[in-house]
């Protein structure tokens, strides 16, 4: 007997109460499957490539767990004690391959889907305490799917957080990158602080429930983040990740001026730090934490350049890159999230500006026209921090125009005569 549901756009799950892997190879045996069946025996899983789609087959079973871990013991089962061990009753509807028929096996998936209920199939304490990774899922697909949580559904979440500690932090992002693309993210994210989920994996941000930020600001700071966050839903996950981690460092830099004026000197700069610190707990790639660090870092920099003249958007350019662009987009979400925008931030303007720079011969370059070597040759310096600088203003000097990219003898004079001050 089969049963068949849609795991993701192009993917297949196959459930049937026979061997797994004994369909997966005879599959590509006859050359329907493009590869050799990926094999997970102790979860009775066999994958095969057809027409371009992965087709996972899953021998329907029954899981026991220990405490230690979220990994099961497994054995062979029918299908309505298949449909009992998923996360959540409407996930337990199946399609039959054969006839096309849709079996609801524990009779509530259909029930449950038409009303939009979000429940599990058995106590969601045994559910959420057999896979603590469920409770993330259970935020994610009632904000993605606008779906309203069986009565006692996050009461058991709070009462299973403590759980949570055996997934490993791989588990946790992956589950997380889902939610911050999924529609209605922010939605999300306001379920994970509330239900504590967010505490276990990244405490820093309940750091921001009840700080006033005064001035343009009418929430908090955790509250303020929400808005922007939704601001920015339907973005890639490098901007969304940005929107979430803008103001991680505001918490930690919070000032009042004698005025009553409240004031966050370098947070920008403290929450890079924070947000570098964070992806790494969750194990991001390098380059995404390189990435969301920079637009955090940079967040606040269109805000001290204005008006925005051609050697702004040179050094913005030359700074961010690729990056250029989902800073904008974080920059716009962020003020568009403000209790009234500042004046002077015009983000046409911006753009304009940016256009009319990159179509410029002057955008071929905005390095220093002189290497460390020629550097040390002309100053006398030794390889150091001294040259990194010189680089530096060598490179500041071509952004301003005072400097043309190739032309290494005003860039050599220039150097001269910063060595002789």
């Amino acid at each position: 007997m089969l049963g068949l549901s849609r795991a993701q756009q192009g993917d297949f799950d196959i459930v049937l109460e026979s061997d797994a892997e004994v369909l997966a190879r005879h599959l590509y045996d006859r050359k329907v499957s493009t590869i050799p069946p990926v094999v997970y025996p102790r979860f009775g899983t066999a994958m095969v490539r057809v027409a371009g789609s992965n087709v996972e087959f899953v021998t329907a079973r029954r899981e026991s767990y220990s405490e230690e871990s979220r990994k099961p013991d497994v054995e062979p089962a029918t299908l309505i004690e298949d449909a009992r061990r998923r996360d959540f009753t409407i996930n337990t509807l199946l399609k039959n391959v054969h006839s096309g028929e849709i079996a609801d096996p524990l009779e509530r998936g259909h029930a449950d889907l038409e009303a939009r209920i979000l429940r599990t199939p058995l106590d969601a304490n045994e559910t959420f305490s057999d896979d603590p990774l469920r409770m993330i899922r259970a935020v994610r697909f009632r904000a993605r799917f606008g779906l309203t949580p069986a009565p006692g559904l996050y009461e058991a979440i709070g009462n299973n957080l403590e759980r949570l500690r055996i997934v490993s932090f791989e588990r946790i992002r992956d589950e997380f990158e889902k939610m911050l693309t999924c529609p209605n993210s922010a939605d999300a994210l306001d379920d994970l602080m509330a239900t504590g989920l967010l505490s276990m994996f990244a405490p820093e941000f309940a750091e921001g429930i009840g700080i006033d930020q005064g001035s343009y600001h009418s929430k908090d700071v955790w509250g303020h983040t929400l808005d922007v966050v939704r601001k920015a839903e339907g973005s890639d996950l490098l901007v969304m990740l940005g929107t979430l981690f803008h103001d991680i460092g505001k918490p930690r830099t919070r000032s009042v001026e004698p005025s009553g004026r409240v004031r966050f000197f370098g947070h920008e700069d403290v929450g890079a730090l924070m947000t570098t610190k964070i992806l790494r707990r969750l194990k991001f790639s390098n380059d995404v934490i390189e990435d969301v660090s920079a637009l955090v870092k940079n967040h606040m920099r269109l805000g001290s350049a204005v008006p925005f003249t051609k050697p702004a958007a040179r050094r913005l350019r030359r700074d961010l890159g690729e990056l250029v662009e989902p800073l904008l987009t974080l920059c716009e979400a962020d003020a568009g999230a403000l209790a009234r925008i500042p004046k002077g931030i015009d983000f046409k303007a911006v753009r304009d500006r940016l256009r009319e720079v990159e179509s410029s011969v002057e955008n071929v370059t905005f390095d220093s026209p002189l290497s460390g070597e020629e550097i040390m040759s002309i100053t006398g310096c030794e390889q150091g921090p001294s040259v990194g600088r010189y680089k530096k203003a060598l490179s500041d000097a071509v952004v301003d125009g005072k400097v043309q990219p190739d032309d290494k003898e005003a860039a050599a004079a220039l150097l001269r005569a910063m060595a002789d001050r």
